[in-house]
């Protein structure tokens, strides 16, 4: 059976279509969404079953996966991660919901939902409100990883009509949220004592220090 298509404008997405999303994620569904860079792959963290077939999709072994969480803010966050430091937050304050993604020492709550030995988490607040919306009704993160194009010039495909044709024979639903851009978020490793740019993105973030 093919993937729902559903339509969601980010200024104001129709309730009744994230509620269903929600419910298909609740169900072990896997999605495809927009974000503000690139869209987006995913499914409720706390669902193993889902969270082994988003692998299985990905083409990576199960528990070897290092995908991001989206929240819907950095409270939500804080909780899934340790020792966040005051400059940090302060960082990640004025900087989301934006095309970032930091990455943190993972709380207990982690490995504890995942079962894997997870030390690290990378956290996504996008600045769209279809994903956040989504999380906030979902109570839960949603795992989280790009969606690649195997062109070597375009990397990322931009165009959710095409990622439907793409993805409709795998996943649950994919929301058409607009035209996605090509490039992902940039990647902030939090862990040592300084800050360290591991990819460059969208995100400048030299606006906020």
């Amino acid at each position: 059976m093919s993937a729902q298509l559903l339509k969601l404008y980010p200024d104001n997405p129709d309730q009744r279509k994230i509620n269903s999303i929600v419910k298909t994620l609740q169900n072990g569904g896997i999605i495809i969404y927009p974000t503000d860079t690139v869209y987006g792959i995913g499914c409720d963290i706390s669902n193993a079953r889902a969270v082994e077939k988003l692998c299985q999709i990905k083409g990576i072994k199960s528990g070897k996966y290092r995908f991001s969480f989206i929240f819907s803010d950095i409270s939500e966050a804080s909780k899934y991660v340790k020792n966040l430091s005051t400059p940090v937050f302060k960082l990640m304050k004025k900087s989301l919901p934006g095309p970032f993604t930091f990455i943190l020492e993972a709380s207990s709550a982690v490995p504890k939902i995942l079962k894997v030995k997870k030390k690290t988490i990378g956290i996504r607040i996008p600045d769209n409100n279809i994903p956040r919306m989504i999380v906030r009704k979902l109570e839960y993160p949603v795992m989280t990883t790009s969606i690649k194009d195997e062109d070597e010039i375009i990397e990322y495909t931009t165009d959710p009509e095409l990622i439907y044709e793409d993805f409709k024979h795998q996943v649950d639903v994919v929301v058409n949220g607009g035209m996605g851009k090509n490039m992902a978020s940039t990647v902030i490793d939090c862990t040592g004592d300084e800050l360290k740019i591991i990819r460059q993105g969208l995100g400048d973030l030299e606006i906020y220090l």
